[in-house]
């Protein structure tokens, strides 16, 4: 594969328009691309930080640990909002292993021991400046230090679901389960099961 052409980018102006939840800049930049034409451009960038997700696998009952919670956004698509999830959080200014091991206690009430670093992507580039970080932990019932449930103080309302691995899967196909990362997590795990076991 060849490297691709750097295109070349000029930031004009850098506005911001929100500051509320986090931070939504309308950013106009200069972009001169592979034909050598040069456009001024104009972009709404909401930046909320960068993020880790985990797929708790429990081999002894072949289940996966997902959470169900209310999403404002999906809500305002069209759904009920509940969302079926893998745990996930921001950084926060933690190292991503860190911050998934604090989030997958206040989400599920299960400890991690090995954590075990899968990949890591965008998942909304057109728009938004997250890179969520992907993790994979193999689980049992002896892990489950506490009822899980999210955090109070944050207003997190969060229901703990374990369900079959076959089962979610379905669920997928179903449209169920609508959350991308949860999606992409039980694909690794069916072309992955061997490995998790």
């Amino acid at each position: 594969m060849t490297q691709p052409i750097q295109p070349e980018v000029t930031i004009v102006e850098k506005k911001l328009l929100s500051d509320n939840w986090y931070f939504l800049h309308k950013v106009s930049f200069d972009y001169t691309g592979r034909n050598g034409k040069t456009s001024r451009l104009d972009r709404e960038v909401y930046d909320r930080g960068n993020g880790a997700t985990i797929l708790l696998y429990d081999p002894k009952r072949d289940l996966v640990v997902l959470v169900r919670q209310f999403r404002m956004p999906a809500y305002m698509n069209e759904t009920d909002g509940l969302l079926i999830e893998t745990p996930a959080g921001l950084l926060d200014g933690e190292h991503p292993e860190e911050a998934i091991r604090r989030e997958a206690i206040e989400e599920t009430g299960y400890q991690v021991r090995d954590v075990r670093f899968l990949f890591k992507c965008f998942m909304s580039p057109g728009a938004v400046t997250e890179l969520i970080h992907f993790y994979a932990a193999i689980i049992d019932v002896e892990d489950r230090v506490s009822e899980g449930g999210g955090l109070e103080e944050e207003n997190e309302d969060i229901e703990v679901l374990e369900i079959p691995l076959s089962q979610a899967l379905t669920m997928v196909e179903s449209g169920e389960i609508l959350d991308g990362k949860t999606i992409m997590l039980l694909q690794w795990a069916l072309l992955n099961r061997d490995r998790l076991r």
